[in-house]
């Protein structure tokens, strides 16, 4: 299962109202790039594919996740975080053996 923090839903709700037309649901997923092979992606969804997990959170907020990506994501807990050098999504995932010294991408 994916789970979002709080904070995080909070912020993608945040992000959606600014939206027009408003999107039905996010989709996160793992795609290949980056230095160590893999990244995540996160992007506005307006259409289930048949084989997508569907998770739902507070507010009704509907998160997608296609099956490869479900290989990788299992278990993986996204927050969103502001600090002094910056603001984003993070990405803690047991499934990960290592990632870059960016922090962007990884292995598993």
């Amino acid at each position: 299962m994916v789970q979002l923090t709080e904070t995080a839903v909070t912020k993608i709700h945040e992000i959606m109202g600014q939206q027009d037309p408003k999107p039905q649901g996010l989709r996160i997923s793992v795609v290949g790039g980056g230095c160590s092979g893999f990244q995540y992606s996160m992007a506005f969804e307006n259409n289930r594919l048949p084989l997508d997990k569907t998770y739902t959170f507070n507010g009704g907020l509907k998160v997608f996740v296609d099956q490869a990506s479900m290989l990788y994501l299992d278990n993986c807990r996204v927050d969103y975080i502001e600090t002094l050098e910056g603001a984003g999504f993070k990405f803690e995932n047991p499934n990960v053996s290592s990632t870059c010294g960016c922090g962007s991408s990884f292995q598993a």
